[in-house]
């Protein structure tokens, strides 16, 4: 069976080339039948918080990406610790009793001297003295335990990427154990993917460096590697790496802003893979149905935020009443723009066709709660047709037909040109030069609003 994994490390929100890689994971175990794992690699006890952990999974819960099995590496501690001594006890690790900066020096002799800076055993036993032992067993610490890297060319086929080949010399020795018991990356990387049968590692290419460690360690533990597919990274417009200074880069951002978790899952899966038929707007069954690793582009993908604002207003426009409402609710609510539900209905729906994100729902939509803080100058005839005007809509029935015919009859009367009036007559009510048609405006501000308004902004 498939088994995949997504394996974020709870030290910040989610990033969207995170996320991407996640969906990819998914839709893959998904279409295979298979299953998705998430695991929470937490080893790196500085940084990882819980609340970024919380935050991922609702962000991955937000999104949709449920998964089958999950996973604390810190809760897993015991089983890297058994597994590097086993490693130690049929000579491929050793013990180093050096501190980090110990070892960091001796890196730098390395280069100093012109060397490739490669650790190995016989240049850190010089660390392990009986009285570097005493000291350590005053302190409390443990050795770390190094890998004895077998010097070798490595190969193997990646599902993108094609054929890859690392060098004989490329790296030397490494740790699988720090001094304080906790496991490197790459080692509690591959404990986890083989206790785990993990089949397939699908991820980004920034990793790809890690595979030649993750492939020594496989051999060492006479496991056979899953098949690796190394995704290429995201890339802002400017063809850097996505950063901050692009613009947002987390899901929870994106989710701020109002975009819809079925236009960035839609989006995200566009970011470097196609649908066999050019499809843009694609459910995310669709998705599962048409997914596979061989339409999976080996070149970096540009984050465009304009086609992720356009796909996002597509999926807005399709969005039933009630849940439209739900979500543009929230929105308007935190700027103190409240009425009844079915008012508010009418106002969001006005601007339901050009918003292209939620959040801009209360800039658009503001002057139905606010009286503009204008002054208008109408023309005697203008003005006594809007004394007519008013008087006809006390009594007539409150709909946009009616209210249509209230003003036909006393603009004729007084010979009133439409364009310039009606232009007056929106600054007055909204203090804005366009917006929408006046009939629904009038309609949604009601009789007693729409007096109040024309008589607060008219110049006397």
């Amino acid at each position: 069976m498939v088994r995949v994994r997504f394996a974020p490390s709870p030290t910040g929100y989610l990033h969207v080339g995170g996320a991407r890689t996640a969906l990819f994971n998914y839709l893959f175990a998904r279409k295979e039948g298979g299953q998705f794992i998430l695991r929470i690699e937490d080893t790196d006890i500085e940084r990882s918080k819980k609340e970024y952990e919380e935050r991922l999974i609702e962000a991955l819960s937000w999104l949709g990406l449920d998964w089958d099995e999950m996973y604390r590496q810190s809760e897993r501690i015991k089983l890297y610790q058994e597994t590097a001594e086993k490693l130690v006890r049929e000579g491929k690790a050793y013990y180093v009793y050096a501190y980090p900066e110990e070892i960091e020096k001796t890196r730098e002799k390395l280069l100093q001297a012109g060397k490739p800076p490669h650790y190995n055993q016989d240049l850190l036993k010089e660390f392990d003295t009986p009285e570097r032992r005493k000291e350590y067993e005053k302190k409390g610490l443990r050795p770390a335990i190094f890998f004895k890297f077998n010097q070798k060319e490595y190969s193997f086929h990646d599902l993108i990427k094609g054929n890859i080949t690392f060098k004989e010399g490329t790296i030397g020795d490494f740790a699988l154990l720090r001094s304080n018991g906790m496991p490197t990356y790459n080692f509690a990387v591959v404990v986890d993917d083989a206790d785990m049968q993990i089949t397939h590692v699908i991820r980004g290419d920034d990793h790809l460096s890690n595979t030649l460690r993750q492939l020594a360690i496989y051999e060492a533990l006479k496991v056979p590697p899953p098949k690796f597919a190394h995704v290429s990274m995201i890339l802002g417009p400017d063809g850097s790496k996505l950063s901050k200074r692009h613009g947002a880069t987390s899901v929870e951002e994106f989710r701020s802003r109002g975009i819809l978790p079925q236009a960035l899952v839609n989006y995200l899966a566009l970011l470097g893979w196609s649908h066999p038929e050019g499809k843009e707007i694609i459910s995310l069954q669709e998705m599962i149905e048409a997914f596979s690793l061989e339409r999976v582009s080996d070149r970096p993908a540009i984050f465009d935020i304009e086609k992720l604002r356009w796909m996002n207003s597509v999926y807005i426009r399709s969005l039933p009443d009630d849940e439209y409402l739900k979500l543009a609710k929230p929105f308007l609510e935190s700027t103190g723009m409240r009425c009844e539900d079915e008012k508010l209905l009418k106002i969001i729906n006005t601007v339901k066709d050009r918003i292209r994100e939620l959040s801009e729902i209360p800039e658009l939509v503001e002057y139905f709660f606010k009286r503009p803080q204008v002054k208008v100058k109408f023309e005697e005839n203008e003005r006594e047709a809007l004394k007519q005007i008013i008087e006809s809509l006390k009594n007539t029935e409150w709909n946009k037909k009616e209210i249509v015919k209230a003003f036909r009859k006393p603009m004729k009367e007084h010979g009133v040109k439409s364009k310039e009036f009606f232009h007056k007559l929106r600054i007055a009510l909204t203090g804005r030069e366009e917006g929408v048609e006046l009939d629904v405006l009038i309609e949604i501000l009601g009789f007693e609003e729409f007096q109040k308004r024309i008589e607060e902004t008219l110049i006397s």
